[in-house]
């Protein structure tokens, strides 16, 4: 009897990911719905940058700000060096700090660290109490939970089709056996359907209420502007960057063949 294991196998894939899509969608609704939002309030770059792309975006909007005015280099090489030790705020200290006191690292693990700095983290916090970031951003939220749905969902399909190619099994006819397997199939399909009326649009790090304010901030984006420029990479990311010399820089592969530096998060 080892397609009744393989069952067993699918029902928990599809339990637990329906589980956890159900809790964050939970957790999400009670977050974004308890604060109050402030109809005219307007994003900061930092905070257009987290709501867009999170903890890294605010760390390439910074580099990629601090690198046009001359206060950071960031050469095609793959490398930062600070030219300018005083940061102007708590995310630019951030990032000096993060690139060390040698005032020169490479660009992908300079990024990470100051991703993770405290002032980065103080930022998604505000943002969540103002009900404008998903509670739990992450790895925690509702994206997370639609992504483990659907490779349940997959497995799922797996397991039936291994379960039916079993020898040994005279007694129970393949429809039955793919009925059993189509029960999770259904529970996991049934989620993702819900999710997608319920929670839709669903992102990894923006609320609805931080949706909206973002498209608001895309439309009045004009002109040509240095303001205009980097809220482009803010929503955008790393991609959106203009100069050649920048994108090979946060775009350069890393010794040993390592995959290129990505910008988006």
């Amino acid at each position: 009897m080892v397609w009744v294991l393989l069952l067993l196998l699918a029902w928990t894939a599809a339990g637990t990911a329906c589980t956890r899509l159900c809790l964050a969608a939970v957790r999400a609704a009670d977050g974004i719905g308890a604060p109050a939002v402030v109809p005219a309030h307007d994003l900061t770059l930092y905070e257009a940058a987290f709501l867009s792309g999170g903890p890294r975006r605010v760390a390439d909007l910074t580099m990629v700000a601090m690198a046009r005015q001359r206060r950071l280099l960031l050469a095609r090489t793959g490398w930062a060096t600070v030219v300018d030790p005083l940061g102007r705020d708590d995310i630019e200290r951030s990032v000096i700090g993060a690139i060390g006191p040698g005032g020169q690292r490479r660009i992908a693990p300079a990024r990470d660290a100051a991703a993770a700095a405290e002032a980065v983290g103080s930022l998604g916090a505000r943002l969540v109490g103002a009900g404008l970031a998903v509670p739990g951003y992450g790895d925690d939220g509702v994206a997370a939970g639609i992504r483990q749905t659907r490779g349940a969902a997959l497995a799922v399909v797996a397991l039936g089709a291994t379960a039916l190619l079993l020898p040994g099994r005279p007694d129970l006819p393949d429809g039955l056996v793919a009925l059993w397997f189509a029960l999770p199939l259904a529970l996991t399909l049934s989620c993702l359907a819900i999710a997608r009326v319920e929670a839709h649009p669903y992102t990894r790090w923006a609320s609805p209420a931080g949706q909206r304010l973002l498209r608001s901030l895309a439309r009045r984006a004009g002109g040509a502007d240095d303001r205009t420029y980097l809220t482009s990479i803010a929503v955008r990311g790393v991609r959106a960057v203009a100069e050649p010399d920048l994108r090979e820089a946060f775009g350069h592969r890393e010794p040993g063949g390592r995959e290129p530096y990505a910008g988006g998060a």
